[in-house]
């Protein structure tokens, strides 16, 4: 399969909507995507970027994507975090991974940060034994903690 990896246009966020939709039904969260290709649009471009995105480009449009965002941690410094690397399911297996977290290392070392992490689900397997293929630390003593739109709201007006 040949393909491109390159940074992501505004006139992509369509196919990576339907790609991040692709994801959320894999991991059996349907329901759960709100952004829109709109948001995509305004928050991935112009003046005050909020993340920077990565595709891979084929024949037949764009089938994976690596999407990153700026983080710092407290004792190492400058970060990035993988929010999602995803290929379709249909061209699993055809390198486009391996090239995507290539790009992504890569961007993250001209940025000269000093981790990139993301979060994996326990039960995919594949992804974590490509992730500790490629050398990448599989932390499975840490939890990840997260206050949804509801749970912001809620502490809010619990300080009240």
């Amino acid at each position: 399969m040949e393909y491109t990896i390159r940074e992501a246009r505004p006139t992509d966020m369509e196919q990576v909507l339907n790609l991040i939709q692709e994801l959320a039904d894999f991991e059996k969260e349907s329901d759960a995507v709100e952004v829109t290709e709109r948001d995509l649009v305004e928050h991935g471009f112009g003046d005050h970027k909020l993340f920077h995105c990565f595709v891979a480009d084929t024949q037949n449009g764009i089938a994976g994507i690596a999407l990153v965002y700026p983080r710092y941690s407290t004792w190492k410094g400058p970060a990035i975090h993988l929010e999602d690397l995803i290929v379709s399911e249909k061209v699993r297996g055809s390198g486009l991974g391996t090239a995507l977290l290539d790009e992504v290392v890569k961007y993250g070392a001209r940025l000269g940060v000093k981790r990139i992490c993301w979060e994996v689900l326990d039960w995919n397997e594949p992804a974590i034994a490509f992730y500790e293929k490629k050398g990448a630390n599989v932390l499975r003593d840490w939890d990840v903690v997260q206050l949804d739109e509801k749970g912001i709201k809620n502490y809010i007006e619990s300080l009240n």
